[in-house]
């Protein structure tokens, strides 16, 4: 199942992984509306329930916007009366352990019409912008749970977007944001894009969490990582008074996971370095020979 969204040479603004984390979707939401970006221009890269205090109100936020968004692995089990996240956690990890308790305290919550919503969901969409044409997915092509970090080789990565018969893939699901442009036998000038997650933070010491604009321009369709403040505190003191395990609450306030059982080791290496997120052009068909990179730090 899927569709098709069409920003045409308008700014598209993506994000991924909500989380549960109200206060972060408000601040989001504030932000497009400050930039004139309405939901129609939006894209979610799913998980929209997950680690934080408030499912049920941040479903009712992302469904009253309209925002298109890609079924995660947190919806389609939720939606299917599933008893664990289905996020591929090596069971007796500690994100395993953890998660037990966040689901549970999330499928107490949603609404039979909530999880009729996250049942519905596409788990491809197919965009048309700046002449190219990208499909948002969850995880991985074939695998919606499957993890892929900056650190993937290009190999790996280009079967991933071979799969999915695009020119690129803006995925969501590793919470990390990052821009790749991808080369090789399966595909040439390809691009790999993650947006980050809104609902908590990227694992680099800080409480930002982060989305993206794509935007077309002359020369390609130009590509930057925002990060973004929020009221962590009040976030986290929602996710204590609701007696959720203390790990992810403090990674809201100190920018730290509570485990890295998922991280490849140079993402570990990572751990409480401040992302710097630079643009990225990818630079149209008729413009190969061109620079691809820019050297300005994103915002």
């Amino acid at each position: 199942m899927g569709r098709l969204m069409d920003p045409g040479e308008a700014p598209l603004l993506c994000f991924g992984g909500p989380y549960s984390n109200r206060q972060a979707l408000d601040a989001l939401l504030a932000e497009a509306a400050r930039r004139g970006i309405p939901p129609a221009r939006m894209l979610c890269t799913g998980d929209v329930v997950a680690y934080c205090a408030d499912p049920a109100a941040t479903l009712d936020r992302m469904i009253a916007a309209g925002i298109p968004t890609v079924m995660g692995n947190c919806e389609e089990s939720l939606a299917a009366g599933g008893e664990d996240c289905g996020c591929g956690f090596e069971e007796g990890t500690a994100c395993d352990l953890l998660s037990r308790g966040w689901f549970a305290h999330a499928s107490r919550q949603v609404t039979p019409a909530q999880r009729a919503w996250m049942g519905a969901l596409p788990r491809r969409i197919e965009l048309r912008i700046g002449g190219r044409r990208l499909m948002a997915i969850h995880g991985g092509a074939a695998s919606i749970n499957r993890f892929l970090f900056a650190s993937a080789p290009d190999a790996v990565l280009a079967e991933e977007i071979a799969a999915t018969g695009a020119e690129g893939v803006i995925a969501g699901h590793s919470g990390i944001p990052f821009t790749r442009l991808v080369g090789g036998r399966l595909c040439q000038d390809a691009l790999w894009h993650n947006a980050g997650a809104i609902g908590m933070p990227a694992h680099d010491g800080t409480p930002r969490v982060w989305f993206s604009l794509l935007t077309p321009e002359a020369g390609g369709l130009r590509i930057e990582h925002h990060a973004l403040d929020y009221d962590h505190a009040a976030a986290a003191r929602a996710m204590r008074a609701a007696g959720l395990a203390e790990g992810y609450a403090a990674a809201l306030e100190g920018g730290i996971w509570p485990s890295e059982d998922v991280l490849p080791p140079e993402e570990r290496a990572g751990r409480g370095q401040p992302l710097d997120l630079r643009p990225v052009l990818w630079a149209s068909p008729r413009r190969q020979g061109a620079s691809t990179s820019t050297s300005v730090p994103a915002s």
